[in-house]
Order: C-alpha cells, then structure tokens, then sequence
C-alpha cells in the first residue's frame, strides 16, 4: 500500500535551485518511493535576517514507508547534498520536510504532521496549492484554501 506525502523543499547555499532539483531527482530513487509531482520552485527572502534567500518547492511522493522510515530517508538526502545542522533555521544547503503524510496527523518527537508551521508560510502554501485540487483539506480538517486566504503571496517569486 502507498501513501502520498507531500514534501517541502528548501535551500539557500550552494546553487539552490541545483540543490532542489538533485533532491527531486533523490526522491524519486528513495526505496518503496515514486516522485508523482513537483510544484515550481519559488524564491523568497529568509525568515531569519542576513541570511541568503531561499529557493523552495513541494513534492508529492508515492510512498511505501512508514513516516519515520520516510524521515530517516529525507535526512540521508540532506546530508548527502551536504546538509550541515550548525543553527537551528540556519542557512543550509537542503532542508527536506514532510509536510502532509496521507491523512494521518501525526505528533511524535521527531515529526509534527502536518508540518506545524506550514500554515504561515506561503512558500510551502502556494507550492502545494500547485499539487492538489482548490478544495483540499489537511489531514487536521483545515482548508488550504483558508490557509491561503491567511497567508498571502507576498515576497514569493515563481521562477
């Protein structure tokens, strides 16, 4: 049996978007995996001041893993490309996230699902927008067309 799972990705050091796509590439050869769908990659300002901008997309991945099976999978990517956890939010060459998991919430130490801070950032929100019909509900009952509503297309640019 597989899930979707929607999966954010982000970058900000060593050619992001290069970083993205080898990830997409990544995903796609992860054990029990399929790579569905990817969104645009879109570029924002940092969250955190002085750092470089990051460039971002989602993707839908088909998935035969448990999620965290799935989790541990993402951060051998993450330190394959390079990933180097120095400070917490710091700048980074690859940040891979589970996002939505199917229709499970999910609250465990190492995973919150849905992603406990996608609500407020639409660089996550608008990719996803890409992947799913307008009338898509979260695992946790929430509307993205809500989500969206509340957090407007402000300093995203589509590449």
């Amino acid at each position: 049996m597989t899930t979707r799972a929607f999966i954010g990705l982000g970058s900000n050091l060593d050619e992001p978007a290069e970083q993205l796509r080898s990830a997409l590439q990544a995903l796609d050869q992860v054990s029990g995996s399929r790579l569905a769908a990817a969104s645009a990659l879109y570029t924002s300002e940092s969250l955190l001041p002085g750092q470089p901008r990051y460039t971002n997309a989602v993707a839908a991945l088909d998935t035969s893993l448990e999620p965290l099976a799935l989790l541990d999978a993402l951060q051998a990517i993450e330190n394959d490309q390079g990933r180097v956890r120095m400070e917490r939010w710091g700048p980074r060459t690859l940040d891979l996230d589970i996002l939505l998991f199917g229709n499970q919430v999910i609250d465990v130490p190492r995973l919150q699902v849905p992603h406990y801070h996608m609500h407020a950032r639409p660089f996550v929100l608008y990719p996803l927008a890409e992947l799913v019909p307008a009338d898509f509900l979260l695992a946790d009952g929430r509307a993205l067309a809500q989500l969206l509503q509340n957090c407007p297309f402000v300093g995203l640019e589509r590449l």
